[in-house]
């Protein structure tokens, strides 16, 4: 098995969780090089949709960010901001791919500052299209370095909403019921959500890793699965399409 590295890891295991004939809200970074790799290895037939209105681009250049003008490129539909967030509204988005700074256990995300909103310590760009996309696709997937300060009992700001305060809290708030997070992909494994008390559970753990290390790395208690699998590391494959076809400029890897 060839060296890769961390990003090439998260990049091919997010990659594998997309699935074929759906639509999925790209964001910039790993979600874009995932959604390239998995159209090219898994999912021919993704729709990929783009913040800035490219709606099914062929995603055959790596675009720079979401309004990189190659998220058009050969595209089912060449549309605006307003038009994707209404498809998203019309509940025609299945997964939505979005990063953050902080993350509770109910998949509650923030990307806008940490410490006190009128005296903050940082202060980050803030949502962009994130709260939209984690409140009106079906199946949120967040890909997120994983340590304690990012993993916390409560975070400092909801960018985006997870599962709020537990089960039925989503659904008081006005947002569609059987939305919300699906996946955490994180540098040490992958996390789903318990179905009865919407608390995050970890599922698998990445190679090298083991239970109790995710667990040293969460700052609140973490739900474990009966069965812990093992995710594989990048094939021979992945690698050479991600170098070679996806990334050769190493924008991102």
């Amino acid at each position: 098995m060839s060296d890769y590295n961390p990003s090439e890891l998260l990049i091919c295991i997010s990659a594998r969780q997309m699935e074929d004939n759906k639509a999925a809200f790209i964001g910039t970074g790993i979600p874009m090089l995932a959604g390239a790799l998995a159209k090219r290895l898994y999912t021919p037939n993704l729709v990929s949709i783009f913040e800035f209105g490219g709606i099914g681009a062929s995603m055959e250049e790596l675009p720079l960010a979401v309004g990189d003008s190659r998220t058009f490129h050969r595209a089912l539909a060449a549309g605006k901001i307003s038009d994707v967030m209404e498809m998203a509204q019309r509940g025609m988005i299945e997964f939505g791919f979005i990063g953050g700074a902080q993350m509770d256990m109910y998949g509650n995300i923030n990307s806008t500052v940490l410490g006190p909103q009128e005296n903050p310590k940082v202060r980050f760009p803030g949502s962009g299209g994130a709260n939209d996309i984690g409140s009106l696709c079906w199946r949120t997937i967040a890909i997120m370095i994983h340590d304690k300060r990012r993993f916390i009992p409560k975070i400092d700001f909801i960018t985006t909403p997870g599962y709020l305060s537990g089960p039925g809290a989503r659904e008081e708030a006005g947002l569609p019921p059987g939305s919300g997070p699906y996946r955490v992909i994180t540098s040490l494994g992958i996390m789903g959500f318990d179905d009865e008390t919407k608390r995050m559970k970890l599922l698998s753990v990445n190679p090298g890793v083991t239970v109790d290390d995710v667990r040293e790395n969460t700052g609140f208690e973490l739900l474990i699965a009966d069965k812990v699998t093992q995710n594989e590391p990048p094939t021979e494959e992945e690698l050479r399409v991600l170098r070679e076809d996806v990334d050769p400029d190493k924008l991102y890897t």
